[in-house]
């Protein structure tokens, strides 16, 4: 997994993991949760793959669009 920039360094972000149609993400709890096209929808995971990459405003984002979408 990548270590998320957090450059706000307030996040609850701490790593992810881009795939072709999902991102996986860890938060600082230690838990992993995969967002996928099916259980999120592609746009939202292409917006988490941006933000992801951007390095703010993942854990807000997740929050406000996709909190209990998650795969597994």
């Amino acid at each position: 997994m990548t270590k998320y920039s957090n450059l706000g360094r307030d996040s609850g972000v701490y790593s992810y993991e881009i795939g072709s149609d999902y991102i996986k993400v860890q938060f600082s709890t230690g838990r992993i949760y995969t967002y996928t096209y099916l259980s999120a929808g592609r746009i939202h995971i292409e917006n988490m793959k941006r933000i992801a990459e951007r390095g703010t405003g993942l854990n807000t984002y997740i929050n406000s669009n996709v909190k209990f979408k998650y795969a597994r």
